[in-house]
């Protein structure tokens, strides 16, 4: 495998390390730092930026406070430069390592997260399970989400925050907080009483991998910095989603070399199947969404 486009440091992580691996586990996440180069960083984010179909496709989520929060999501990795992240030696091998299952690693989807200067709104408080028990996947241990960084993720600009360790409360009830899902705020404050906030302040081409029932949240961006990210979602195929119409999360990834986001062909976004607003389970009403309380 060529992987002279590569530093040293981004060929480094397609093992993580013991350590790594026990840091997972008892907090809920680990920081790679430099998991992709900075071409690779560049590419990926020029890519977001000057894609039409990526902007087209993008969903708006208000927040608590009207403000809008942007992301555009697809399940089906393709043979674009963000497929050839999601399916990276490097990436499938570290989640391979985390996830609670020697079956294959599929992957769920990848959204695209843009919180605009300025404007960009906040994420409340939640788990990704939160959403993803709606689609009724069996196994919280066998999904996962890595984030990568497209620009600098500061306080600033509204940098992810995460409980320390607050992945082993098991899953919150959740309601709605705006037109997202949020966490129950009784169970978030008591989290928050007795465990570490930490805010994950990553440079562009850090990864930030969490479990799924990590608690976490962001503000608003009102820096005049944009902050972007990528975040794939993984699936172990011997978890079944029993509520859940797209069928990549029971596929097996195919692979391709570390190098592929700088030296293979790259097509656009026109064919990708996107997520529409009004076929998430995730944003559907079930009725016991009222007895949360999310805003305290």
């Amino acid at each position: 495998m060529i992987q002279s486009h590569l530093t040293d440091e981004a060929m480094s992580f397609r093992k993580l390390s013991e350590d790594q691996i026990k840091s997972f586990h008892k907090d809920g996440y680990v920081v790679i730092k430099s998991f992709c180069s900075k071409q690779e960083t560049d590419k990926l984010y020029v890519t977001a930026i000057e894609d039409s179909s990526i902007t087209k496709n993008a969903l708006d989520l208000n927040d608590l406070s009207g403000k809008k929060t942007k992301l555009s999501l697809w399940f089906t990795p393709g043979n674009d430069v963000f497929g050839y992240l999601t399916r990276s030696e490097r990436m499938v091998k570290a989640v391979a390592q985390l996830l609670d299952s020697d079956a294959p690693v599929c992957h769920f989807h990848s959204k695209l997260m843009q919180k605009e200067p300025r404007v960009g709104g906040a994420w409340e408080w939640h788990q990704d399970y939160g959403y993803w028990y709606k689609n009724q996947f069996m196994y919280p241990d066998q999904l996962i989400s890595v984030m990568i960084a497209l620009t600098k993720a500061n306080k600033e600009n509204g940098c992810l925050q995460v409980i320390k360790g607050s992945h082993k409360l098991g899953r919150v009830n959740h309601g709605f907080s705006g037109e997202q899902v949020g966490a129950d705020m009784v169970m978030v404050n008591n989290a928050l009483r007795t465990m570490e906030l930490v805010y994950s302040e990553l440079e562009p081409g850090d990864a930030l991998i969490f479990h799924s029932n990590l608690l976490h949240r962001s503000e608003a961006n009102l820096s005049p910095d944009p902050r972007w990210s990528i975040i794939s979602c993984y699936n172990s195929q011997s978890n079944p989603a029993y509520n859940e119409t797209s069928t990549s999360w029971k596929v097996p990834v195919e692979m391709v070399p570390d190098d592929a986001i700088l030296t293979w062909d790259a097509e656009s976004f026109a064919n990708a199947d996107f997520l529409k607003k009004e076929n998430d389970p995730a944003l559907k009403e079930t009725g016991w969404e009222k007895t949360v309380s999310t805003n305290l």
